[in-house]
């Protein structure tokens, strides 16, 4: 791959997706047997399901902030470090509090994760490049996810939950060693990376100015941005859905359709399979796009509209079947479409703000966005226990998906957009 060392850098991004989905869905894997264990009912395991999120939003903008300040090497590795530590001590937790608190230690991990991977991609990506590069790096989260059955599961059921969270640990330690040892903050100052290919991506980058920006103008005044708010609420709209997927799925299978630990093990790994596919396609399908309409912002509103209003229909229909194929066909079809539009949304921040404010806005959106893992889990429990059960916590992420799709629709202009005081030019 000579003249292209900047792959090797997404594959690092796309094991670190992987893993940190792997353990994020773990819990909710083993949730029938830690409920069962630790004596905790539905509504209990929503606030568990939350906490993570309170932790993990409290650290997307600092996170964000932190990688443009001290660069994505240190705070990737604090992060790595952190998720994984706290995800290996869920195996001495002996009580429904303990957990809580480790929930959220653990989120906090986890928050800087995707603004982080954003900047690294700014950095070492040209702007053409960007849709698929977030589709590859992205789509190992959905493969992580997927993974949590079978590796999760069958540990589980041969040598009880508290082990999977051993493993998974071990498998973030080796992650971060890696990422120590070949990862550089930017293309400069990696030996292994030719003049050539540094280059190509400066002068990519240089293509889109924003003028009279670096100097005055300050962070606020683009996280407020109508714009940035709008792309933040299509990623907490995907958020909701994802999260309800990612928490409750696993439970869904088992309460609802009546499958066991091994059958919803492997069973469970076919949506997120679909989801990786739309991170993929969906990367790749936004740049052939921008390139055909030549306007990459009117390319990602087109598939972020797209993404969000299939999978409301599709999230909508599972409530109206009644076997477990077509129930996991419609969720499998949702989640293609779904995962679709996350990419879309970090690369619209790389469009509309200048590179030194990516991490920073992206941190902003991060958090708003991820508003929806407090919500969507906890919501989830109570309706399952006391508000009409299953089929209405699908009818209510239908209508989320549905209001994202809307403002996409109203609020993304299909030209670059104007900020006060600042005007986006493409050239």
């Amino acid at each position: 791959m000579k003249g292209n060392y900047r792959w090797y850098i997404a594959g690092l991004l796309f094991f670190a997706g992987m893993l940190n989905y792997l353990d994020r869905a773990a819990l909710s894997v083993v949730a029938p047997l830690l409920k069962s264990e630790l004596h905790i009912d539905d509504a209990q395991m929503g606030f568990i399901f939350s906490a993570f999120f309170i932790g993990y939003c409290a650290l997307c903008f600092i996170g964000g902030w932190a990688a443009d300040k001290y660069g994505p090497k240190k705070v990737f590795a604090w992060a790595a470090g952190t998720w994984s530590l706290f995800c290996g001590l869920t195996a001495v937790i002996t009580g429904y509090f303990q957990l809580l608190i480790f929930r959220v230690l653990f989120g906090m991990g986890e928050g800087p994760m995707g603004t982080t991977t954003n900047k690294a991609i700014t950095n070492w990506f040209p702007r053409e490049e960007a849709g698929r590069a977030l589709g590859f790096t992205n789509c190992g989260q959905p493969l992580g996810a997927a993974l949590a059955g079978p590796v999760v599961g069958l540990v589980a059921f041969n040598f009880g939950w508290r082990v999977s969270f051993v493993v998974i640990a071990v498998l973030g330690a080796l992650w971060l060693l890696a990422w120590l040892m070949i990862f550089k903050d930017t293309p400069e100052q990696h030996p292994k990376v030719s003049r050539a290919e540094c280059e190509m991506i400066r002068a990519s980058r240089e293509e889109v100015l924003v003028e009279g920006v670096e100097e005055g103008r300050s962070l606020f005044s683009y996280i407020f941005s109508v714009p940035v708010l709008a792309v933040a609420t299509a990623f907490f709209c995907f958020n909701y859905v994802l999260y309800f997927f990612l928490t409750w799925l696993p439970s869904y299978l088992m309460d609802y359709q009546h499958l066991d630990i091994k059958s919803m093990s492997i069973i469970g790994v076919i949506p997120w399979l679909g989801a990786a596919l739309g991170f993929l396609g969906g990367g790749f399908l936004t740049d052939a796009l921008g390139k055909k309409l030549g306007s990459v912002i009117l390319a990602r509103k087109i598939m972020l509209a797209l993404g969000l209003g299939v999978a409301a229909v599709c999230v909508l229909i599972t409530t109206q079947v009644s076997s477990l194929g077509m129930a996991v066909a419609c969720i499998t079809v949702s989640s293609i479409f779904l995962f679709v539009t996350p990419q879309i949304c970090w690369a619209l921040i790389q469009d509309i703000v200048p590179k030194s404010r990516v991490g920073g806005t992206g941190g902003f959106v991060h958090l708003l966005a991820n508003l929806a893992g407090i919500i969507a889990p906890t919501l989830t429990g109570l309706v399952v226990q006391y508000g009409g059960g299953y089929n209405v916590a699908f009818v209510i992420s239908a209508a989320v998906c549905g209001l994202g799709m809307v403002v996409v629709v109203l609020a993304v202009k299909g030209q670059n957009p104007q900020a006060p005081a600042a005007v986006a030019v493409m050239r």
